[in-house]
């Protein structure tokens, strides 16, 4: 909805351009500062949500055809990335929430390695780093920002992505650096959700690999939303 109001509305951008920078800025800035500080992991995916608003709208600032494009290939891939995090984390916490901080994820790569390894995979795509959807995703995002000389904007951006490398890696050193101080029962993945995380683990990794082919299609569909 949002693409057909700034685009497909004729001469509506340059009114609403400034708004959409600054909205952007403090998405970016903003959640990445409370991810920061939190020790509750459900809470920090929370936060970075507000920062991944953040760098979405940074394509909403470029110009149309690529920056339609790289937001439609940036909710792919964030849709697929979050979903798999959230589902690992919401049967880790187990019943009432009981594990939800970041200490409870002590030793998680020992003693329930697949479930590290799969949240890990979802970690690192929400970083940017690359054979996962997130790398792509971030790199079409601040492509098109460059390609429309958002020079200022780009580099906050690269900045605030350092910034969530640190609380991102922060949960993968928990789980397989630090000893648990008690030992956390890890219940057995349901079939449904199983097939979930499967195929969200399917999706992250396919657009990190072969991302043309969905870039492809965004491309498409943003010709026919300005046609």
């Amino acid at each position: 909805m949002l693409l057909r109001i700034l685009f497909a509305a004729a001469g509506t951008m340059p009114v609403w351009f400034w708004l959409i920078w600054a909205l952007a800025v403090l998405s970016m800035s903003l959640g990445n500062i409370g991810a920061l500080v939190q020790t509750n992991i459900k809470r920090l995916l929370a936060y970075s949500s507000i920062a991944h608003a953040g760098y979405l709208l940074v394509a909403f600032t470029a110009a149309p055809v690529v920056g339609i494009s790289a937001a439609m290939f940036y909710a792919a891939s964030y849709a697929a990335m979050n979903v798999g995090a959230f589902i690992v984390i919401s049967h880790f916490a187990n019943q009432n929430e009981r594990y939800v901080t970041l200490e409870d994820y002590a030793g998680l790569g020992r003693s329930s390695p697949a479930l590290a390894a799969i949240l890990t995979v979802f970690l690192l795509s929400l970083i940017g780093i690359p054979i996962t959807g997130g790398f792509f995703a971030k790199f079409y995002v601040f492509r098109a920002a460059l390609g429309s000389n958002l020079i200022a904007l780009t580099v906050i951006g690269l900045i605030n992505s350092a910034i969530a490398a640190y609380y991102y890696l922060r949960v993968i050193v928990v789980m397989y650096m630090r000893e648990a101080r008690e030992a956390v029962p890890v219940i057995k993945i349901p079939a449904g959700l199983g097939i979930s995380l499967a195929l969200s683990l399917i999706a992250t990794i396919y657009l990190g690999v072969v991302p043309s082919r969905v870039l492809q299609y965004a491309l498409y569909s943003a010709q026919q939303m300005l046609k």
